[in-house]
C-alpha cells in the first residue's frame, strides 16, 4: 500500500463539502411501484423492434448474398472445369 493511501485510510473518507449524499439519492430513487411511462416504452422491445428483429435488420441482404454465393460456387464446380484440372504442374504444363 502506498503511503498516501495509508494516510487516507487512517483519516477516513474525505468529507463532502456540498452535503450531497449520492447513496441516499440512489436508495430514494429506486424502482417505482408504478411506472406511468411503462406502457409508452413497451413498443421499443416488442414486435418489429424486438431484439431478434433488430439483429436481423443489422445485416440486410446477408441471406440472399449467402445463397447466391453458394449457387455460384456450385455452378463453377460443376460447369466451369478446365481441361487440365486434374493435372499437376508437371512437364507438360508451361
Amino acid at each position: 500500500m502506498l503511503a498516501t493511501r495509508a494516510l487516507r485510510a487512517a483519516h477516513g473518507p474525505k468529507p463532502n463539502i456540498t452535503g450531497f449524499n449520492m447513496r441516499a439519492l440512489k436508495e430514494a430513487t429506486g424502482q417505482p411501484r408504478y411506472d406511468p411511462w411503462e406502457r409508452a416504452e413497451a413498443w421499443r422491445y416488442k414486435g418489429t423492434f424486438s431484439r431478434w428483429n433488430r439483429f436481423r435488420s443489422g445485416f440486410p441482404g446477408l441471406g440472399i448474398a449467402s445463397v447466391a454465393f453458394a449457387g455460384y460456387c456450385a455452378y463453377e464446380y460443376l460447369f466451369l472445369n478446365d481441361a487440365h484440372h486434374g493435372e499437376g504442374h508437371g512437364e507438360g504444363h508451361h
